[in-house]
């Protein structure tokens, strides 16, 4: 009886880790070069590739600057989704490198990560290695040794020079003109200029969520649309607010700007991240998200706004600062 009772509690345990498993299997990172092998200063591409169901979240980590101290990153990543049928997506992020030293050069393993009721788990690409090689000027049987050319110096003619005397004058005279021009009418002009009063930045976001609130864009399908318009919203209140020129940033490039700010990793970094990375997915991945979702990513947005907004006391510093300035002035 103890026996039969003990393949059954094995029995089960099988079935409950066998989800576990086809899951992790389910996911694949891997990561290439064009080719593996370059001349000094040819550029290649750098290709991230992960396939995965539909329907899961992953992170993938931004690469910056270099791969390794000499494959250096010219540009990128160019992210790219596609369908490959059966309720599966291939996400790809390309990068363009290049290298200028000589040599064999292995690239560490990139991975894609989730976080779920287990914890955060990752799924790591396998090792990658590009040789760059150096153009051979002479057989390798020879000690001869070439001098290096000196650059061409052409002589400069007068009509080469002639054109850019002539711009030079023509500038110069506009330039004076102009001069001359507000001088005269700024000894006229003596009327006190009342200074404009600009909105505080979480004013104009709390009225560009309301309005994106109105138009009930994912409410009709027009999810991309509405995260599109979500995030520029945050995006024009991260610069407004705290200075961080992020609407040409990715994701986290905008975060670590933000910490360099001061602004501490708490609830309100964790807010505006979820939805950072929410757009991203329906942008990039073409992922659809849940009603329950679309509204928390507003929730969050508005959170994050209140949670962040300025202070009464740091506006009547702001204010004393400009006084004085003006005084000053």
């Amino acid at each position: 009886m103890n026996l039969v009772r003990k393949r059954w509690i094995l029995i089960l345990l099988l079935l409950a880790v066998a989800p576990c498993l086809v899951h992790g299997q389910d996911i694949s990172v891997t990561a290439a070069f064009d080719t593996t092998r370059i001349l000094i200063g040819d550029q290649i591409h750098y290709n991230v590739v992960v396939e995965q169901p539909a329907g899961i979240t992953l992170n993938l980590p931004i690469l910056k600057d270099t791969l390794n101290k000499n494959i250096e990153i010219v540009s990128g990543p160019k992210i790219d989704s596609s369908k490959t049928g059966n309720q599966r997506i291939r996400i790809t992020e390309q990068y363009l490198v290049t290298s200028f030293d000589s040599g064999f050069y292995r690239v560490k393993p990139v991975y894609a990560e989730t976080r779920g009721a287990n914890g955060l788990k990752r799924y790591y690409s396998d090792y990658t290695l590009l040789e760059v090689s150096r153009v051979r000027l002479t057989p390798p049987d020879s000690a001869k040794i070439f001098d290096i050319a000196g650059p061409y110096k052409a002589p400069v003619t007068l009509g080469e020079i002639l054109p850019w005397i002539l711009l030079f004058l023509i500038v110069s005279a506009i330039v004076w003109l102009v001069i001359r021009f507000i001088r005269r009418f700024s000894k006229n002009s003596k009327e006190p200029v009342t200074p404009i009063r600009i909105e505080p930045a979480h004013v104009i976001a709390f009225r560009e969520l309301e309005k994106l609130k109105n138009q009930k864009l994912w409410q009709s399908g027009e999810t991309k649309k509405y995260y599109t318009r979500l995030t520029e919203i945050l995006r024009q209140y991260l610069e407004d607010r705290f200075s961080v020129f992020s609407l040409e940033l990715t994701t986290s490039e905008t975060l670590e700007e933000l910490i360099k700010t001061g602004f501490k990793k708490d609830e309100s970094y964790n807010r505006l991240k979820s939805v950072l990375n929410e757009a991203d997915l329906v942008k990039f991945a073409k992922y659809k998200p849940e009603p329950s979702e679309n509204e928390q990513s507003f929730d969050n947005s508005w959170d994050f706004v209140d949670a962040t907004k300025i202070t009464v006391e740091e506006a009547v510093s702001a204010d004393a600062m400009e006084k004085e300035k003006e005084v000053s002035a």
